[in-house]
């Protein structure tokens, strides 16, 4: 138990104090390959105010990848089998790479996090380490929602950046690609389907975190 807990700890402080961890796969690039001149860091033609604007929005999805990291945490440490334990460790190495790959961006765009990532962290630690105690296919249809919630605000998030942000866009609809697989995965192993006023709460918390993460 109290190697657990030190891991534990230990993970937190890598999510939200420690220097970004290098991504396993690069970053991102756009579609077409006339885009691909326009992914270097420091090439971005936008204006002070779009540029306020993407930083914004990638600000709420590296929120999302810290607390992504802590739902996984939670619902590992009480998995109940080893494929679940793998199925989680597995998605959380993909959301690494989101995370790392949201960092550099903000770090382009002149941006920082959310100041409040420990929170967000703690709230989705709690909420994976309660959706594993109901067992295996309730922590599964408790991903599956997270991440289907997850995709519908990248998707939001591809219409509402600066079309000439062709790095951001590539971030997200990658990010998006992923997401959209974790929910795949979750559904074939059986994922259950939460309660109408569970998902209602699920949306009503990622409203806060969103709306919030995007300005501090």
């Amino acid at each position: 138990m109290i190697d657990s807990f030190i891991s534990q700890f230990d993970r937190f402080l890598r999510t939200v104090a420690a220097p970004a961890q290098p991504a396993s796969r690069p970053m991102p690039l756009a579609k077409s390959p006339s885009d691909n001149a326009a992914l270097q860091p420091n090439v971005d033609v936008m204006t002070d105010a779009e540029k306020a604007h993407a930083a914004g929005l990638m600000r709420v999805n590296h929120a999302g990848e810290v607390a992504a990291q802590a739902l996984y945490a939670g619902q590992g440490l009480f998995a109940r089998t080893p494929e679940m334990k793998a199925l989680l460790a597995n998605a959380a190495k993909e959301e690494q790479d989101h995370l790392a790959w949201t960092h550099a961006r903000l770090d382009e765009l002149g941006a920082r996090p959310s100041v409040l990532n420990p929170l967000w962290y703690a709230g989705a630690f709690a909420l994976g380490a309660a959706s594993a105690a109901l067992g295996d296919k309730a922590s599964l249809g408790f991903l599956k929602a997270t991440e289907n919630q997850v995709e519908a605000h990248l998707t939001d998030h591809l219409d509402r950046l600066p079309t000439h942000d062709t790095k951001s866009r590539a971030i997200v609809a990658a990010m998006r690609e992923d997401e959209a697989q974790h929910a795949q995965s979750a559904v074939e192993r059986g994922a259950q389907s939460l309660p109408k006023p569970i998902q209602q709460i699920m949306a009503l918390t990622a409203k806060v975190m969103t709306t919030t993460a995007y300005r501090v």
